[in-house]
């Protein structure tokens, strides 16, 4: 049978069924410490949910209280499985340089069809919430969304050959993460009214059945077998060596600009990231809350709203990337960022809060553009473990970020809700200064991408 290096359609399918489920997640959540609250069903209609604005109401400090109660639970779940998913992660997308990168697939879609098994599960029957723990630990196992991540653009990396379209290529990649994300966000709410949570979670695991065929059967890996999967098996600690030592090579090798250059950019991608997920992560509770107090049709609104701003976002990638260099299209969707969490914090409505995705159509530039600088500053051989690198970076920033602004958010809601959307966008200082750096000394990725390693050495001995 011959097979096809599209890696597109498993980006797609994976994305959609863990974009569908993961609202759902969140709602269910909520749902369930609501009723356990007040001892009674949740209720919801077709305008909104059932929620209290008079801030003298008992019924307003219980609500306020299932607030934080699912903002901490929701955090308590993301380190569950943060520390499995980050020691996959690392291992599987750095392996991949060498074994592949279809295991970087197959295993998180493997990992995720048996948490959607278990959440089907867990609705159907009215299992306690505390199961869910377990599933997220078992998830994390099979590296989760950081190792699908990793692999998948490593697999993109591998493909694109020609550097100049490798900053497309990978924003056609986020493209499809954004648009894919909000249909899924969008749907989920008709999804949740119309079949409910149960056979949600079965249409989102059929989805996965359908990932795990394609990637087994279909897709051809990009890596082609290497003497080392011929020879005798390893032990764990050979195979664990073999491991780190490509990503600690990444670093010991390189010239000393370029490690620097690694350095700097990995660390704007984390800080960045760390504001961007915690600020977006709690758009659901948010709009859930008063004076908003959505329904699940809504917030799939709200959810396929940002389809827009990663279709504007890559257009803006596209267009600017003729004409600019790559850190001057990073300022411009962190401002972008900026100005849609300020605008955030202060809304009230309903409609002002589906405005708060005008001014951030560009802010998802920042994220491929990156990874992109990442990718043309070390060789072919080495796109694995910067890749590597990227995911578990994605891993912890993200898991720490999640359990950061959660916190935050439980600490706040009460006084002022929209505090941790304005801490989010005063965070944004930290990768604005250090591009700023980056600019008054003159390292810009694209230069040294240019530069054969020799050449790269060359000028590092004359700088010394």
């Amino acid at each position: 049978m011959r097979k096809v290096l599209c890696v597109e359609p498993v980006i797609f399918i994976y994305m959609f069924a863990s974009s569908l489920t993961s609202p759902l997640v969140q709602q269910f959540i909520y749902r369930r410490l609501w009723e356990r609250e007040y001892n009674s069903t949740f209720v919801s209609d077709s305008n909104a949910s059932y929620c209290e604005q008079n801030k003298s109401s008992p019924a307003y400090i219980k609500q306020k209280e299932v607030q934080e109660k699912a903002s901490v639970f929701n955090m308590q779940l993301d380190l569950t499985g943060a520390v499995p998913s980050l020691i996959v992660a690392f291992v599987i997308v750095a392996n991949g340089d060498r074994q592949g990168r279809k295991r970087s697939l197959v295993l998180p879609s493997v990992g995720a069809l048996i948490a959607d098994i278990c959440l089907t599960v867990i609705s159907y029957c009215s299992l306690s919430l505390s199961v869910l723990f377990a599933v997220a630990f078992i998830t994390g196992l099979f590296g989760s969304m950081a190792t699908f991540l990793g692999g998948g653009f490593a697999f993109i990396a591998d493909v694109c050959h020609d550097e100049k379209q490798k900053t497309t290529r990978i924003a056609v990649v986020d493209l499809i993460f954004g648009v894919v994300s909000g249909l899924a966000g969008l749907s989920s709410g008709y999804f949740l009214r119309g079949i409910g949570f149960t056979w949600t979670f079965v249409t989102a695991s059929l989805l996965h059945v359908i990932n795990i065929t394609y990637i087994i059967f279909f897709l051809e890996d990009t890596v082609g077998i290497s003497q080392f999967q011929h020879e005798a098996p390893v032990s764990y600690k050979e195979l664990l060596r073999e491991t780190f030592s490509g990503v600690y090579m990444l670093f010991k090798t390189a010239p000393y600009k370029k490690r620097i250059l690694i350095i700097v950019l990995l660390f704007t991608f984390m800080t960045y990231l760390f504001t961007m997920v915690g600020g977006s992560s709690l758009f659901t509770l948010y709009e859930l809350d008063e004076p908003l107090c959505w329904n699940e049709v809504y917030i799939g609104y709200g959810a396929a709203a940002f389809t827009s701003v990663s279709l504007t976002s890559f257009l803006g990638v596209y267009l600017f990337s003729k004409c600019l260099k790559d850190i001057y299209i990073v300022f411009i969707g962190i401002f972008s960022y900026i100005g849609g969490m300020v605008m955030a914090a202060f809304a009230k409505t309903t409609l002002l809060m589906f405005l708060v995705r005008v001014p951030s159509l560009l802010c998802f530039m920042p994220i491929p553009v990156l990874r992109s600088m990442l990718s043309k500053v070390v060789l072919a051989g080495e796109q694995g473990a910067v890749f590597a690198c990227i995911a578990c970076l994605e891993v912890v920033t993200g898991t720490i970020s999640l359990s950061v602004f959660n916190v935050l958010y439980a600490a706040t809601v009460a006084w002022f809700s929209g505090f941790s959307f304005l801490l989010s966008a005063g965070l944004c200082l930290i990768p604005l200064a250090v591009l700023c750096w980056l600019l008054c000394t003159s390292w810009n990725g694209e230069d040294l991408a240019l530069l054969v390693p020799e050449e790269v050495s060359s000028i590092e001995s004359v700088d010394s």
